[in-house]
């Protein structure tokens, strides 16, 4: 069992840079893929950010490459979201997620969600 819980959304103006925390407890694999996930009102969950618990590859979506960065530390057992460049368009609810197996994007495809965190990006 995998437990989750973010922290660090609020409120930047367009352009700026914000930092979303996961605190992971429980005993994941290295195989786990540790996701970053985000639902804006009236839209579908989609797919942010994807790495290996392990470390090593990284994924994005084509929306954020370029602009955000996971990382994690094993040793605090964290994983990051690195958001900068934000646009109005980033704002959304921000989960953190972990899947065993291998990478997808499939928001369905996630084993145990955070409870989220607000991201709200002003123009």
């Amino acid at each position: 069992q995998v437990q989750l819980v973010e922290s660090g959304g609020g409120l930047v103006q367009a352009g700026g840079s914000l930092r979303v925390s996961c605190a992971v407890s429980g005993r994941p694999f290295s195989t786990y893929i540790m996701g970053w996930l985000r639902q804006a009102p009236g839209k579908e969950r989609e797919f942010v950010a994807g790495m290996n618990w392990s470390g090593g590859s990284t994924y994005y979506a084509d929306s954020v490459k370029g602009r955000f960065a996971i990382s994690r530390d094993n040793a605090k057992n964290m994983v990051y979201l690195q958001m900068n460049t934000l646009k109005p368009e980033d704002t959304a609810v921000y989960y953190c997620a972990a899947r065993r197996g291998g990478y997808s994007r499939d928001s369905l495809m996630y084993d145990y969600w955070g409870q989220g965190t607000q991201v709200t990006v002003s123009s």
